[in-house]
């Protein structure tokens, strides 16, 4: 399935995303991505469904070609002090205060959303396989992330986040 440029046809729509809610450890990250309207790229998808190669390159792309990207950064004290869903909301204003360019609408992928400085907003669920910004913010996000647990890991190598990036696994 090929992912839609636009939500609305306008100008400055920015896709949101997050990584790292369901973690056992580790910050939430979350990114707001503006593209231009007529943005293709036949790679790009949820992070979710992509090898880690094609996501760092994908990374790269993004930021180059983006009208405007943040990225939201809500570590693990933060997170025990508001719960991870208010954490989250917290990481993607963070996000979107670091565009530079400010958005007419914010997509956002899932089913929740805290309005942020009365710009309108639209969840939508599977947001990430279905419009491009948003599945640009999902590879910011997710790679983001990843980087923060590898270099987490070098501090704390015993839990092995270079390679579960704080997710629950079997050896768990």
């Amino acid at each position: 399935m090929t992912l839609k440029s636009s939500f609305s046809g306008k100008k400055w729509e920015a896709g949101i995303d997050e990584a790292g809610r369901g973690c056992l450890a580790g910050p939430v990250v979350a990114a707001a991505v503006i593209l231009p309207v007529s943005f293709h790229h036949n790679l790009l998808n949820d992070s979710k469904l992509l090898m880690h190669k094609d996501r760092m390159e994908l990374r790269q792309m993004i930021m180059e070609k983006a009208i405007a990207w943040g990225i939201g950064i809500i570590d693990n004290n933060i997170i025990d002090d508001v719960n991870i869903l208010n954490a989250t909301y917290v990481a993607m204003h963070q996000a979107v205060d670091k565009l530079e360019q400010v958005p007419s609408l914010l997509l956002v992928d899932g089913n929740r959303f805290k309005p942020y400085n009365e710009i309108k907003h639209e969840c939508i669920i599977g947001g990430d396989g279905l419009y491009f910004s948003i599945a640009a913010a999902s590879i910011l996000a997710k790679t983001e992330r990843d980087m923060l647990m590898i270099k987490l890991h070098e501090q704390y190598p015993h839990y092995g986040w270079a390679t579960n990036k704080g997710y629950s696994t079997l050896e768990h």
